[in-house]
Formats: C-alpha cells, sequence, structure tokens
C-alpha cells in the first residue's frame, strides 16, 4: 500500500467485503468543520445531502451546529427530518405524485420548516390546491435560471410575476430564491469569483424589486461546492451556501479547482484484484455497479497505487487497469479507489464501512439510496 497515505490505514481490511465503500470518519469531520471555518458563520450553511445520503453523516451535521439542509429527493428529506433536521429545503420543482408527498410530509413532520422550489405557474395553482385541501400550508422558493439552463426561470418581469403568485396563492408561502450556478467551471477562484459578483448584482437587484413591491425574501439559496468560496466572501445577510461534495470530497473537485484541496477524500472505495489476466494488466472487482459511471470510462476513479495505470476495459464487475507495476499485484489483493464522483458512487451502495484510527469502528447505512422511504 506503498501509494496510499498513513490517514487511509485499514488494521483489517480482510472484513471488508469488496468492492465497498469505506469513509474514513475523521476526514469527515474534518471536511464539516473546514466547512464550517469558511462560511464564517454557521447560520449561512445549508449543506446538501445528496452526496452521503445518511442519517449518521446527518448527525454528524447536527451536533457541529448545523441547523439547515438541502435535499433532492422526498426520500433525502425524510432521512434528514428523522435524523433531527428542523429546517429542510428541497431543491426540487414539485410535480406529478411529490405534489400530495409535499402534503404528506407536512403532515408527518408538522414542526420542521420545510421549503420546496417552483418555477411554473400551473404547478404553483396544483401544490396550493393541494395544500388547502391538506389543511397545511407549505414554504415556496422560486427557482431562478442563472444561464445553466436546467430549471428555473430568468430574472425579470416574469420571475416577478411567479414570486407574487406564490405570495398570492393559499396554502402558499413565499421563501426566498435558488441559485444553483452549475455552469460556473472556472478552473481559476478568482475568476470563478467574478462570473458570481456579476451575476449576483442582477439576483440582490431583483431581490430588492420584490421586497420593494412588499413580498419578502428571506433566504436567498446558493451555488453548490464550486462556487462555494466564491460566496463565503459575500455579507449579504440572506446568503445561504449549499456545499454537497465537500463532505466527502473526490477527485473531481481535487483536480479541477486547486482552491478546493483543502478538503480531503473521505469516502473511498476497497477494491480487490480478482486476476492477472495478461503480464501488464491487472483485473479488479470495481465494476460500474461500485462506482459511478457519469465521469468517461478510464476516468471513474484514481488509484493511489497505480497513478499511472491505464484503466483500458469497465463493466459490470470488472476494472481492467494496465500497468507496468502489474506484479505487485497478485489475485486476493486489496487497493483503495478515490471515485471521481462520489455522489452517484453512495447511491449505488446499501451500506459503507466506517474506520477510525485504521480500526473498523461502525457501518453506516446509506439511508436514503432509494427514491421513497415512507412517504
Amino acid at each position: 500500500m506503498s501509494g496510499l497515505s498513513e490517514q487511509y490505514r485499514i488494521n483489517h481490511p480482510e472484513n471488508i467485503h469488496s468492492p465497498g465503500v469505506v469513509v474514513f470518519r475523521d476526514l469527515v469531520e474534518k471536511n464539516l468543520k473546514t466547512m464550517i471555518d469558511l462560511a464564517g458563520d454557521i447560520n449561512r450553511l445549508r449543506p446538501h445531502c445528496k452526496t452521503h445520503k445518511m442519517s449518521a453523516v446527518t448527525k454528524m451535521q447536527i451536533a457541529a451546529g448545523i441547523t439547515k439542509h438541502k435535499a433532492a429527493t422526498f426520500a433525502e428529506a425524510e432521512m434528514l427530518a428523522d435524523a433531527g433536521a428542523e429546517d429542510i429545503f428541497l431543491a426540487y420543482n414539485i410535480v406529478g405524485p411529490n405534489i400530495q408527498r409535499s402534503v404528506n410530509f407536512r403532515l408527518k413532520y408538522p414542526d420542521v420548516k420545510f421549503s420546496v422550489t417552483a418555477d411554473d405557474p400551473a404547478l404553483i395553482e396544483q401544490l396550493g390546491q393541494a395544500m388547502v385541501a391538506g389543511d397545511t400550508d407549505i414554504d415556496v422558493v422560486l427557482d431562478i435560471n442563472p444561464g445553466r439552463d436546467r430549471t428555473g426561470c430568468p430574472v425579470g418581469d416574469e420571475a416577478h410575476k411567479l414570486y407574487r403568485k406564490i405570495a398570492e396563492t393559499d396554502g402558499l408561502n413565499p421563501a426566498g430564491l435558488h441559485l444553483y450556478d452549475g455552469q460556473l467551471h472556472q478552473k481559476d477562484l478568482e475568476e470563478r469569483k467574478a462570473a458570481v459578483e456579476n451575476y449576483w448584482e442582477t439576483i440582490s437587484t431583483f431581490r430588492d424589486q420584490l421586497e420593494a413591491d412588499g413580498l419578502p425574501v428571506p433566504k436567498i439559496v446558493c451555488g453548490g461546492t464550486v462556487t462555494f468560496l466564491a460566496y463565503t466572501g459575500m455579507d449579504d445577510p440572506a446568503i445561504e451556501l449549499s456545499p454537497g461534495t465537500c463532505t466527502f470530497h473526490d477527485t473531481n473537485y481535487n483536480d479541477s479547482y486547486p482552491d478546493l484541496q483543502i478538503f480531503t477524500p473521505a469516502a473511498l472505495l476497497l477494491t480487490r484484484v480478482i486476476s492477472r489476466p495478461t503480464e501488464n494488466r491487472v483485473t479488479f472487482d470495481v465494476g460500474t455497479k461500485g462506482v459511478a459511471s457519469d465521469p468517461p470510462m478510464g476516468e471513474r476513479l484514481f488509484l493511489p497505487e497505480i497513478p499511472d495505470g491505464v484503466q483500458v476495459l469497465q463493466n459490470e464487475e470488472h476494472l481492467v487497469v494496465e500497468t507496468n507495476d502489474a506484479g505487485k499485484f497478485q489475485p486476493g489483493d486489496w487497493t483503495l479507489a478515490i471515485p471521481r464522483h462520489v455522489c452517484p458512487t453512495s447511491a449505488l451502495h446499501k451500506e459503507v464501512t466506517v474506520i477510525a484510527d485504521g480500526e473498523i469502528v461502525d457501518t453506516w447505512e446509506v439511508t436514503a439510496r432509494d427514491r421513497c422511504l415512507t412517504i
């Protein structure tokens, strides 16, 4: 294990099934502390749970003083609530059966401050009607499109009308704006900051116009992990920061954004050699069922012990690596791999093995990997 640092020591790997996610608890705690320190004020943080999807990690965040949380699915929102979160933002437009699920969530967790997004007038009406029929209400955040063109509406007259519609619809409460600028990929932090600051002027002016018309805008949930450090220096009291990936971190953010190297990969994959088919090939048991396959083949994970290895083939249960160091590995040997995209990797596993000081100390269920828990 010469290519792995002491922070990734595992004393009894023979007790861990492969391929399997191993979470280094101390590194998660370190990443959370770094996140909190960077935010300046812990009350500005609303971390996204999509990366970990685990009650255990949520409880760590709550114990650290984080009171606001962000989710993308109802399963994640329910996991957060069951773990003790009191303020949950489901950053997803509510359609189809999720309209009734919104009612059910409000009825099941009446003491949770719960908000969702919207960007369509007809669905705003449907959501309001469902809330009135359920004798409850819900906070609604207007989803803004900052140029990513995935969801949301651009700032302007139509967005103003939509926000007023939320405010005037029975059963709904205007709860602010959601701004996810995932289209920004500048490697240089200063360039990212400039891009954010340029757009922020438009957003803050729009907010001021809404408030001048008597429409409250209590929060503006901004960005994700990539633009986290671009917002931390802004002192607008409405800003809420919602990084997600940095809880576990991964090689994509580590390699693409030097400023994010202050975080450390904390969730890795333990994988074993299952074959040596040729002199220069090593076959591992981590296939596409074990690691996120949205990155291109050959770039889905990084093997610290084989930094110059070429990943030439990956199937559902196999990963074939060509390397001049193939002779160092024999069937049954194990190593660790760092996912390039950790968020969907977490969802591929039912539970993770937790390591502290080299010892296996726990297993954590990936609680919200399914789309539905009870609601």
